[in-house]
């Protein structure tokens, strides 16, 4: 593959993917059966402040970036598009999507935005253009701190849902299906997503912290 092909096929992953993630993320809005972590910061400060959840959800990312100047971390290209693509698409498809009132309707739409936003995840991460806000705030602290990722991930995760409940977030099975099935799903389809080299033929398998964790949003 050309170098000019290799790049137009990255770009492409890479805003296909943050679209899609978007539109995992209302789908799991529209089933009413939980969010993911950031889902429900985003919808209990949507519900307090009159924002849309997908407004919230560019202010809370923006901000999130701020962060990363203390931490001394550059964002790229994949980073500064994840705030405004993802926010933008969840309120574009939740203006699309009809409500769901019985469970018949609910639990597909549940299901369909995990799987989907395992799917998004491997695309936009596997385009290799830097991480998200959030995700490079939680290795940004691993590397100012020295504590392990995934102790970083579950500290900044358990304070995100503990404050989105409170402010009115929805949690319920899907944050629960969510918090286990992620990790797998993102692995999953960041080997199925996983772009050759614009310089042979080798492929990479993922992208990963120094500790080996998978960056999401």
């Amino acid at each position: 593959m050309s170098t000019s092909g290799h790049i137009a096929r990255r770009l492409v992953q890479l805003y296909v993917g943050l679209t899609l993630y978007g539109v995992s993320s209302a789908l799991l809005v529209t089933s009413g059966l939980g969010l993911e972590p950031w889902g429900v910061l985003h919808q209990g400060l949507a519900r307090r402040t009159g924002l849309s959840i997908g407004e919230v959800a560019i202010v809370v990312g923006a901000a999130v970036l701020l962060l990363w100047i203390p931490l001394r971390l550059r964002p790229g290209l994949g980073t500064v598009s994840n705030v405004f693509l993802i926010g933008l698409s969840l309120d574009g498809t939740l203006a699309l999507l009809p409500p769901a009132h019985s469970l018949l309707a609910r639990v597909p739409l549940m299901l369909a935005g995990v799987l989907l936003n395992g799917a998004a995840t491997g695309l936009y991460i596997a385009a290799r253009f830097g991480p998200g806000p959030r995700d490079g705030l939680m290795t940004g602290l691993h590397q100012r701190t020295g504590r392990s990722i995934r102790l970083m991930r579950t500290i900044i995760e358990v304070a995100v849902v503990a404050t989105g409940f409170v402010l009115g977030g929805t949690i319920g099975v899907g944050t629960v299906l969510y918090a286990l099935s992620i990790g797998p799903l993102a692995q999953f389809f960041l080997r199925v997503f996983a772009l050759p080299s614009a310089s042979s033929s080798s492929t990479i398998v993922a992208e990963r912290t120094p500790r080996g964790a998978i960056l999401r949003r």
